[in-house]
């Protein structure tokens, strides 16, 4: 048995199928780990999805940005933007329940025989583990729930703060989201900033989230994806970035638990 992880997907099937094959992935045997965003902006999102539910009994989803995106623009009745290439997705006749697999997936999971926690867009770093599983339940119910569609409506915006008060669950909700799916740097005071998507040193005045000084010490392996101009770098052996930007030309990653390799489609 083996235990895999692959970076962003973004509609990209044939790179996706090709990592697989490479490893002879075997369902009936392995479990396959997606850091999120399945479908968007690629060519074949419509695949993707095919592909990963006829696997969901040996897939984990944490959702990425453009997964809870596709939920929002269905459940909400709104217009797919044309960039993100979903037309064919949103007409099939299959879409109800690719979104009912999807509502049914977290936004973080920790792997305790591994040591190692999965999520799209990384964790807060004054997060602990236990308060990131409980915000991904928190959040599941909330985009699985009757009120799905005002809380995924609700979640747009460029709020910095962190804040997670119970008297404001939209506001609760959207902090949840904002960490797990859209984080990528911070300002000096930790909070979250909307802006950036470029390389580490392309701002003075913003970190990424990996640096605070608990990742430099850790023990736990930090599996993301989501920041493509990363290019797979961190500087850091137990946070790993597998968004190596496969959907703008660059490879799709994939990461095999148990030994730590890396291998890249062609």
């Amino acid at each position: 048995m083996a235990s895999y992880v692959i970076g962003d997907l973004q509609g990209c099937y044939t790179q996706f199928k090709q990592l697989l094959e490479m490893v002879d992935f075997n369902p009936s045997k392995d479990h396959l780990y997606l850091v999120g965003d399945l479908v968007a902006r690629g060519p074949d999102s419509l695949a993707c999805m095919q592909y990963v539910y006829s696997l969901q009994n040996s897939v984990t989803v944490t959702l990425g940005n453009h997964d809870l995106h596709l939920m929002s623009t269905v459940i909400n009745g709104k217009q797919a933007n044309p960039k993100d290439k979903l037309d064919a997705l949103i007409s099939s006749a299959s879409l109800p329940k690719y979104l009912s697999f999807l509502q049914s997936q977290p936004l973080c999971t920790y792997l305790p025989e591994f040591d190692c926690f999965i999520s799209h867009a990384g964790i807060h770093p004054h997060w602990t583990i236990e308060q990131a599983i409980e915000l991904s339940k928190w959040g599941q119910s909330c985009y699985q729930g009757a009120k799905s569609a005002q809380f995924l409506a609700g979640m747009y915006g460029k709020n910095s703060n962190i804040d997670l008060p119970d008297d404001d669950p939209q506001m609760k909700f959207n902090t949840t989201v904002n960490v797990f799916t859209r984080m990528r740097f911070l300002t000096q005071d930790w909070l979250l900033d909307f802006d950036n998507k470029g390389t580490l040193h392309d701002s003075r005045q913003l970190k990424p989230w990996f640096t605070h000084p608990r990742f430099k010490a850790s023990k736990t392996c930090f599996v993301f994806g989501h920041w493509a101009a990363l290019e797979g770098n961190t500087h850091l052996d137990r946070v790993i970035a597998l968004d190596t930007g496969c959907v703008w030309g660059g490879p799709m990653t994939l990461l095999n638990l148990s030994t730590n390799e890396q291998i890249n489609s062609n």
